[in-house]
């Protein structure tokens, strides 16, 4: 591929992307606070910056995955002066609309353009190049990077101008922490009810009330790992966002508040590092009763 890419933040979610990219053929250029994270991708071909600076200096364009808003502004502004003409910013984090805008004013400033590109999913999808991609900004930049989307997801969507990624991204989160909330109380209804749990998934994967994620984080929960790769702080950051969402435009989020004051719960008992998932955990804790059953992954492939 002629375009190469430099990207930083390299986390669960940065760093499968980063690997899709590469095998894709793209130059890609890897930065990230910590070097360990670099090393699969240098191994794999990826060249290792010394630092975001040294990225923005050596590559066609930039693409950050970073844990919050405050870090994304911060990366923005150190590599803005050392970006070469022409090159644009495409952001994969999660951020808040009124926060695209910000950020895309800044590097419009110094004469680049930005393309929000939150993704949903998960991460062993990310892994396999079959996320979704959410693209919000001009339709010539969304064209300019489509194949780098197809390199790193199946199901592209161009949301329109910038800042609609960030309210849809928020509402796909928003439901699946519902979803989960509610997979917990199905499944301990099962448990408690007396039914076989395996059988009691499956059951309920070939019904009605399925959903994405009574079939990936409800498995994990079965088997007692609750290994999304996706922890309580990011979970009650993205509601956060929801919520504000439902106050700026006048719609009540009832479902949304509820599951928010559970994940508060669950951080005050685990800890914000804990897998979003142990929300489950609150539940069996309270009752006494464990959800396990056999034939389940401790992670998603």
């Amino acid at each position: 591929m002629s375009i190469h890419y430099g990207y930083i933040g390299l986390g669960n979610l940065g760093a499968a992307c980063a690997g899709c990219l590469l095998k894709a053929g793209f130059g890609l250029t890897v930065y990230d606070l910590n070097p360990a994270l670099a090393a699969p991708l240098v191994a794999a071909g990826a060249r290792l910056a010394s630092s975001a600076e040294d990225v923005a200096a050596s590559v066609d364009h930039v693409i950050t995955c970073l844990p919050s808003p405050r870090v994304s502004e911060m990366v923005l502004r150190n590599i803005l002066p050392h970006m070469k003409a022409g090159a644009s910013w495409v952001e994969m984090s999660t951020l808040g609309r009124e926060e695209v805008l910000a950020f895309a004013k800044i590097a419009s400033d110094a004469g680049h353009e930005m393309m929000e590109l939150p993704v949903t999913g998960g991460v062993h999808l990310a892994a396999q190049g079959k996320i979704t991609m959410l693209a919000g900004g001009s339709k010539a930049l969304f064209d300019l990077h489509h194949g780098a989307m197809a390199a790193m997801g199946v199901r592209i969507f161009h949301m329109g101008p910038l800042g609609s990624s960030a309210i849809i991204k928020v509402i796909t989160n928003m439901l699946a922490f519902i979803h989960l909330k509610a997979t917990s109380e199905a499944l301990m209804l099962a448990k408690r009810g007396g039914l076989d749990l395996a059988q009691s998934w499956h059951a309920i994967a070939a019904s009605s009330g399925n959903s994405f994620v009574h079939e990936t984080e409800g498995a994990l929960i079965l088997n007692g790992s609750y290994d999304i790769a996706f922890n309580i702080d990011l979970a009650l950051k993205d509601l956060g966002f929801a919520l504000g969402f439902g106050k700026e435009f006048g719609v009540p989020l009832d479902l949304a508040s509820m599951t928010n004051q559970t994940y508060i719960a669950a951080k005050a008992a685990y800890g914000g590092e804990a897998q979003s998932p142990m929300i489950a955990k609150l539940l069996e804790d309270l009752l006494h009763t464990d959800l396990r059953a056999e034939g389940f992954p401790a992670k998603l492939v």
